[in-house]
């Protein structure tokens, strides 16, 4: 059996991304959207969840490139001068394992997060992270344990299949040592979401072409998608706003939300008798519980 989430990153970034979220859940495939809690929209997207109660919606837990909710003087270690999360991943990464007393203000803030989402009154569907740093395993960790305590029952687990883009793209996979890297990362985090048991995609697609989930890539991966649950995410948005153009300038927001519209793509699903479900339904155990 084939099953899809087909989900939105960044809800509550940006004015744009919200009503983006909102038309392609409406008049779209989306199913679910991951909320980053800290950014400017984020109250506006809890009011647009709250008048679509069919939206299913995570916690996009953002440690790099964005706003705490912490205040900064509470987590010194993981700001810059200005009070955001840096961008670099890298940097990010060996600080979270080396420096001392980091791993406390990560808790305090994945704590708040968790916190502020609560706050919504919306029901947890899922969390996954901004940029994926939940393959780090110190904050991989931590999201699970304190998401717990928060009503946490599913993480996106950002591993994706190089066969089918490749089929997709017309070109045969790549591999080498980025590749194996990511497989090794992810089959750490697959094994240590199944002990806590919290359930979780089979793959994800949208790592390869982030920025870029075309109608044509995506009518063209839904043919070959493997058995079990995929994750399909997105970045979109109605417009590139001084935002998003400073955040994500080659993002292509609004081909992305096109293809979540797209009758050919809602037609393949179809077809291909997939069907199309959400981080809660497979956390219940239920097949599938989201409208064609």
């Amino acid at each position: 059996m084939k099953r899809v989430i087909f989900s939105a990153d960044d809800f509550g970034l940006d004015r744009a991304v919200n009503d983006a979220v909102e038309i392609a859940h409406r008049d779209g495939l989306l199913a679910a959207a991951s909320l980053m809690v800290g950014e400017d929209a984020a109250d506006e997207a809890v009011a647009i969840a709250h008048r679509y109660p069919g939206l299913r919606v995570g916690l996009h837990v953002a440690l790099v490139e964005a706003t705490p909710v912490s205040a900064p003087a509470d987590i010194p270690d993981l700001v810059d001068a200005t009070g955001r999360f840096p961008g670099d991943m890298v940097q990010a990464g060996f600080r979270f394992f080396f420096k001392p007393g980091i791993r406390a203000q990560l808790a305090r803030e994945i704590r708040a997060q968790f916190e502020a989402f609560r706050r919504t009154g919306l029901a947890l569907d899922h969390a996954n992270t901004h940029k994926h740093i939940h393959l780090h395993p110190t904050v991989a960790r931590l999201i699970v344990e304190i998401g717990r305590e928060y009503g946490l029952r599913a993480v996106r687990l950002p591993i994706e299949p190089a066969g089918p883009v490749a089929v997709a793209e017309g070109h045969a996979a790549a591999g080498g040592l980025g590749a194996a890297a990511l497989r090794a990362w992810t089959g750490q985090l697959k094994a240590m979401l199944k002990r806590h048991g919290v359930a979780t995609n089979d793959q994800v697609f949208g790592l390869a072409w982030s920025g870029a989930m075309t109608e044509a890539r995506v009518a063209a991966l839904i043919p070959h998608l493997p058995d079990g649950i995929t994750e399909i995410y997105f970045h979109p948005a109605t417009s590139l706003s001084p935002k998003l153009a400073r955040t994500m300038p080659t993002y292509r927001h609004a081909d992305e939300l096109a293809a979540l519209l797209s009758p050919e793509v809602k037609r393949l699903v179809a077809v291909h008798g997939i069907e199309r479900t959400s981080f809660t339904d497979i956390a219940d155990g239920r097949p599938t519980q989201v409208a064609a």
